[in-house]
């Protein structure tokens, strides 16, 4: 597992380089940004929060942790590895930033495949739970607190950008990628956790109709579906699952009591993965 140091860090201020100076990191300007004792860093102005706690909770977290452990979704983290790690030269250094990181999941089965290849890794999410998470399990990677509307990322710096279930910013991702760099964006299918859906909601409302047009800026590489069936055993998987879904704000207290006494569940796994080239 060869990982490297990220050092491409810009200040999330003015954009200009940050650079290491012992516990901090620090830009010509004298902006200064401490590096916790976990190993992350805040890199999220308090002028640009939306809330006092954005993202995920710490409960949240906690939860995406325990289900993703489990291995339900580990064919739709090899699916982003073999994507990530498509079209680079065995031997070459690659920089990579995961956009939406969350506990760290994905940055850290992408480091555990890699055997050819030189990785530096970056992983970003709003949320200080999810980043505190990811920096207590792997400290190899760079791990910060801050927003995929302004990435404290130095421009042109990166070869790809990892969205998974996330909220991609074309434009800013364009601005980081380097000429001729991918993004690897992974989205729910139309069949994505139907069974639960079916079982949260009175009735399933028909999907939106995806949408085909490609980015500003970019031209598609591949696109490909990974679907599959899985069996989640127990109630607390099952909880584990809701509560790293959208559908935990948006269903009934019926619709959770349906879901909360359930045993086991089977449900589809459907997601989209596309990679697009920055032109």
């Amino acid at each position: 597992m060869n990982v490297a140091p990220f050092t491409a860090l810009a200040c999330p201020l003015d954009g200009k380089p940050l650079r290491r100076n012992g516990s901090a990191w620090r830009c010509a300007d004298g902006h200064s940004f401490d590096i916790a004792s976990q190993g992350h860093t805040h890199l999220l102005p308090v002028q640009n929060k939306r809330s006092r706690d954005p993202g995920d909770s710490k409960e949240m977290v906690a939860c995406r942790r325990r289900f993703l452990e489990a291995a339900h979704y580990r064919p739709i983290a090899e699916a982003a590895a073999r994507a990530v790690l498509a079209d680079t030269a065995p031997g070459a250094t690659v920089r990579c930033l995961d956009a939406g990181c969350g506990e760290g999941y994905y940055l850290r089965q992408l480091a555990a495949g890699n055997e050819t290849r030189r990785l530096a890794l970056i992983g970003l999410d709003i949320s200080k739970w999810a980043v505190l998470s990811a920096a207590k399990q792997d400290k190899r990677m760079a791990w910060v607190v801050g927003s995929n509307a302004n990435l404290p990322v130095l421009p042109g710096t990166l070869d790809r950008v990892l969205c998974m279930f996330g909220f991609p910013v074309y434009p800013e991702f364009a601005r980081v990628l380097a000429p001729e760099g991918q993004l690897v964006q992974i989205d729910a299918g139309p069949d994505h956790l139907r069974e639960l859906r079916e079982i949260i909601y009175p009735v399933v409302k028909a999907e939106r109709a995806v949408v085909t047009a490609v980015p500003a800026g970019y031209s598609v590489v591949s696109s490909e579906t990974v679907r599959y069936s899985v069996e989640i055993a127990g109630q607390q998987q099952i909880g584990d699952l809701l509560a790293m879904t959208p559908h935990l704000f948006r269903a009934s207290s019926e619709g959770k009591a349906r879901v909360a006494a359930l045993h086991s569940l089977s449900v589809t796994v459907d997601v989209r993965l596309t990679r697009y080239r920055r032109n």
